[in-house]
């Protein structure tokens, strides 16, 4: 099969088409024939350093494609369904291959109405705002939830989602994104180049931060009482939480994880029309530098998806 590989460390340049081996599945696994893959900021990280292992890996995690054949004790699909998921997530998936195999209970169904490439675009980034949102700041209806990089690929589906929970939203985004978080309900927002976000927000309960840096200890100045910051960039942010517990707040670092039940809620809000991840731009698998050039340029509107399946 087709497949993307690399002998180096390095920038997109280092990422080449391979042939290897099909992959067989193990028992609980089903193998998948993908049709598309997602792209995402820690497939860079990857792609430069090997990521926590230090140690290159096979890169891509998000799927959409079509069951190819089950392995043994697989009682969930069946060869010719169509499933999107994250698999092994914080472990090598290698989802930028023609085919790949995922214990079955990473994949649900692909909702009949939503194609490969949308459904590709959705596993990593909403599950990471999924578990953010729901999973460790329990957002409830009413709450006041601010979402920094509101325009990205994490961002725009926490728009999304902090909104299906019945949430008040704001998003930080340069004006040119504005009507784009606007239409997909975000409530307010604000343009970080023009506006120090901590002068102008206050009063918040959940804050999203997949920025990192600075954005943390500013962050905590949003929030009221008892009001948690979600930091998504860095384990480095762990530090933040004493500084939070001192003012009364609260900080975390989270990891995204391959999780069935999020993901099933993930493709329940998709099959709603309640949750639509935006496609900046597809390529086919080929051009997987191209793409990863994009996303390191940091300008996109939501996803990256590369097509895989002839």
């Amino acid at each position: 099969m087709r497949a993307i590989g690399q002998d180096s460390f390095g920038g997109p340049e280092v990422l080449k088409v391979v042939e290897v081996e099909r992959p067989e599945p193990g028992p609980g696994e089903v193998l998948v024939r993908v049709h598309a893959a997602g792209v995402n900021p820690t497939d860079l990280w990857h792609r430069e350093t090997g990521g926590l292992a230090g140690s290159i890996v096979r890169l891509g995690w998000d799927v959409s494609g079509v069951v190819e054949a089950v392995g043994h004790g697989v009682t969930l699909f069946e060869p010719g369904d169509e499933v999107f998921g994250m698999p092994r997530q914080p472990l090598a998936a290698g989802t930028y291959a023609e085919y790949v195999t995922s214990p079955a209970r990473h994949l649900v169904r692909k909702p009949a109405g939503l194609s490969h490439v949308d459904a590709a675009a959705l596993p990593l980034a909403a599950l990471t705002a999924w578990q953010a949102l729901v999973d460790v700041a329990d957002v409830q209806p009413g709450q006041r939830v601010l979402i920094h990089a509101a325009a990205g690929g994490v961002g725009h589906l926490a728009v999304q989602i902090a909104k299906a929970r019945g949430a008040y939203v704001i998003g930080t985004a340069r004006e040119a994104k504005h009507d784009f978080l606007r239409g997909l309900g975000a409530d307010e927002v604000v343009d970080y180049s023009r506006a120090d976000f901590a002068e102008v927000v206050s009063d918040v309960d959940v804050v999203v931060d997949g920025i990192g840096g600075e954005y943390g200890p500013r962050s905590l100045r949003t929030l009221r009482e008892g009001g948690i910051v979600v930091s998504l960039a860095s384990p480095a942010e762990k530090a933040l939480g004493e500084v939070a517990r001192e003012a009364g707040r609260r900080a975390t670092f989270m990891v995204v994880e391959a999780d069935q039940a999020g993901m099933r809620a993930v493709a329940d809000l998709a099959a709603d029309g309640r949750l639509r991840a935006q496609i900046d731009t597809v390529l086919p698998l080929e051009e997987v530098a191209k793409a990863h050039e994009i996303v390191a340029a940091g300008r996109t509107t939501g996803k990256v998806v590369l097509t895989v399946a002839r």
